[in-house]
């Protein structure tokens, strides 16, 4: 099956590495135009875009802060005029021990919360707003196997921001579907990313590898032609739902 995207413009959001990079490189093959958002990671955001090409841009923005991320949609919607579809990639996870202090552990709370579930938020208020003036558009919100299995105890935050996308995503499904907007929600687990090595540093590669059904890590070019598919229409109807790309360690 081909999957033709060139008529789409796309946001994704954390994408200058990992799973985000994976998803603009995949859409990009299916010749999308990819808004390629990097936190930090300018050169790298740049170099994916580049190697996109198709009119592809990077874009900057501190998810973490409200008005960034309203700029980061004016900027996207300015350049390219029609923005399509909307991908919530990126995302945070702190380990934040019980033992630390309130302050501490409130601040690593409300930093998580931020990047993962309110920047998402906003991004997707923004895109809705845009899509029913243009007769519709695609949101995809990438959550995790935590929002349902839960986490570790030193990750709450993480599972509890992601839960939360659970149900923003289900919402804009039931809320918006009669005005041509379909949101769907992506659940991975654990996946070979630089911001995962800390994690297998930490409790390591057994610990991680133990816990899956196939015979290797999930690697984020696992996820991306999911991503391809959902955008192409071909799976609307599928608005609302989730799909669990886990490698089989938690089955709904």
């Amino acid at each position: 099956m081909e999957i033709d995207l060139s008529d789409q413009t796309v946001l994704v959001t954390g994408a200058s590495r990992g799973i985000g990079a994976a998803i603009a490189r995949r859409l990009g093959q299916s010749g999308a135009r990819v808004a390629v958002h990097y936190g930090k990671g300018q050169e790298s955001a740049e170099a994916v875009a580049k190697e996109i090409g198709n009119g592809s841009r990077a874009f900057g923005a501190d998810l973490a802060s409200g008005a960034e991320c309203e700029s980061l949609w004016k900027a996207v919607e300015s350049h390219y005029g029609v923005v399509h579809a909307l991908v919530n990639n990126a995302g945070i996870a702190i380990a934040s021990p019980m033992t630390a202090t309130t302050d501490e552990w409130l601040a690593d709370w409300n930093l998580t919360l931020a990047v993962n579930l309110t920047a998402a938020g906003l991004l997707c208020r923004a895109a809705l707003e845009h899509f029913q003036k243009r007769q519709g558009g695609r949101i995809i919100n990438i959550a995790s196997r935590a929002a349902f299995r839960g986490d570790l105890p030193d990750y709450l935050a993480y599972a509890a921001s992601k839960g939360g996308m659970v149900a923003l995503t289900r919402s804009i499904a039931r809320g918006f579907g009669k005005k041509g907007i379909r949101a769907f929600l992506l659940a991975p687990g654990f996946i070979r990313t630089e911001m995962a090595q800390a994690f297998i540093d930490e409790y390591g590669e057994n610990y991680v590898a133990g816990d899956i059904a196939l015979e290797r890590l999930t690697e984020p070019e696992d996820l991306a032609p999911m991503v391809a598919f959902l955008l192409s229409g071909l799976a609307d109807h599928a608005t609302g739902s989730t799909i669990d790309l886990n490698a089989g360690s938690y089955v709904r």
